[in-house]
């Protein structure tokens, strides 16, 4: 009996080289959100260090789960799980308003453990409900996570204190440039597995040419640890608020979708479809992963879409080659030293690399959104009108001032309130009453033609 090549178990060394390349498109992706989240809490490089660590192991965990799967957890398809970037804008929005910045990881932690159950209970009537979900709303939303993040790299690009004298010098935008410059030309002039990894290539790239300018600081890594644990509730228990719970359950709701989009596009590629089952099986892991996840001192985890184009590049279908993959993140999650690498990148470059990443994420959302039927006036006034709710945040931020702090949690995370316009207005257009196939316009103000009278 022949095994399909999603079952196929490699060599060795095969399954060691391409389980790096794995883990090697996606770090830069696992390493962002604890920086931002860590950046904007205040921690000390040693702490940073720590919480990327922990995340890189969670990271890892998770990706077992996917891949090899217990009882009805687990897709069991070349499925990479990490940091879900959806869960940066509602993490960094509760930092703001936690007066101390102590108190803020443990409510983050509190609310991700909550999220992660009430969508692992929820994963199977999920599945189920995911025609509430088609392009338009999950590309909107994709598209609200990458545009919400782009400032975090613009912030990054000027330097890494805004109180400094040399923060917007040109010499931090140039180094950012720089580093943007080298990626792009990574990106256009390089094949197959560099071509992949531009953008870590890009970060260590950067931060050599840092060097000379005094930018690169490398106490980081000669203070770290070569082998270390990530200490259960290392930052303290975790505390319960319902408005940080409120914002990260609609955070599991994004990443969802997000993944059982990914489920179905990966299944298409290795010739495996994912069937509903499967596709509760998958969000299964992923919410029981990111319910786990803090416990480690980690994030909510969902599946890596580049790593999906990495497995349509290669052809090499094979789950446990990413599993594989997996068992190098954990190993780098239990090596405090290789977590600090990351730590040693000058802000300035992280900021030229961001652009990259995170107009990478708004442009696959936009990718999903040309799937999404935008030649149906319905469909374009859904988008108009959620991403106009979403940019709010970031383009007026004290709109909501006169709200109570608690719903500004909420408010204040474009991802969050973008999300639940998309839904809610796919619902009213597309689904509640007559009329849900609408005329199709070649323009949102343009006029519908007037219906012959029957």
């Amino acid at each position: 009996m022949s095994v399909h090549p999603v079952d196929e178990k490699l060599p060795a060394l095969k399954m060691a080289t391409t389980g790096l390349q794995h883990v090697a498109a996606m770090y830069a992706g696992v390493v962002a959100p604890p920086l931002i989240v860590g950046a904007a809490i205040g921690l000390s490089p040693a702490d940073l260090t720590f919480l990327t660590g922990a995340c890189l192991f969670t990271a890892g965990l998770a990706t077992f789960l996917q891949t090899l799967g217990i009882w009805r957890i687990g897709a069991r398809l070349p499925f990479v799980n990490g940091v879900t970037f959806a869960g940066v804008a509602p993490m960094t929005a509760v930092v703001a308003s936690t007066d101390d910045k102590s108190d803020a990881l443990p409510v983050v932690f509190g609310a991700v453990i909550v999220a992660g159950l009430l969508g692992f209970l929820a994963a199977p009537f999920f599945s189920k409900a995911i025609r509430f979900f088609p392009p338009v709303v999950t590309g909107t939303v994709i598209t609200l996570i990458g545009v919400s993040l782009l400032p975090v790299a613009f912030g990054w690009a000027q330097g890494p204190d805004p109180t400094a004298g040399d923060y917007g010098s040109t010499t931090n935008l140039g180094l950012a440039a720089a580093t943007l410059l080298i990626v792009l030309l990574l990106r256009r002039f390089t094949p197959g597995f560099v071509k992949q990894v531009a953008v870590l290539l890009g970060l260590v790239a950067g931060t050599v040419v840092a060097i000379p300018f005094g930018a690169t600081d490398f106490g980081p890594v000669t203070d770290a640890a070569v082998v270390g644990f990530p200490t259960p509730f290392h930052f303290g228990a975790p505390q319960f608020q319902v408005a940080a719970i409120v914002s990260m359950c609609v955070v599991m709701v994004v990443s969802m979708t997000e993944s059982t989009a990914d489920m179905l596009a990966l299944g298409e590629i290795v010739e495996r479809p994912a069937d509903e089952r499967t596709i509760a099986a998958g969000l299964r892991a992923d919410t029981l992963g990111s319910a786990l996840s803090p416990l480690f001192n980690g994030f909510m985890c969902s599946a890596f879409a580049q790593n999906i184009g990495l497995v349509a590049m290669t052809r090499i279908r094979s789950r446990y080659v990413v599993a594989t993959g997996g068992a190098f993140l954990v190993l780098m999650g239990l090596c405090p030293m290789a977590a600090s690498l990351i730590a040693v990148v000058p802000r300035p470059v992280l900021g030229g690399a961001g652009v990259v990443l995170f107009g990478s994420v708004a442009a696959s959302g936009i990718q999903t959104l040309v799937k999404a039927g935008l030649e149906k006036d319905n469909n374009v006034l859904v988008v108009a009108v959620s991403l106009a709710v979403g940019i709010i945040p970031i383009t007026a931020p004290e709109f909501y001032h006169a709200f109570p702090e608690t719903a500004r949690i909420v408010l204040d995370s474009g991802i969050s309130t973008g999300c639940v316009a998309a839904v809610a207005l796919n619902l009213v257009f597309n689904h509640l009453g007559r009329g849900r196939d609408a005329q199709e316009v070649t323009h949102p103000m343009e006029a519908v033609p007037a219906q012959p009278i029957s």
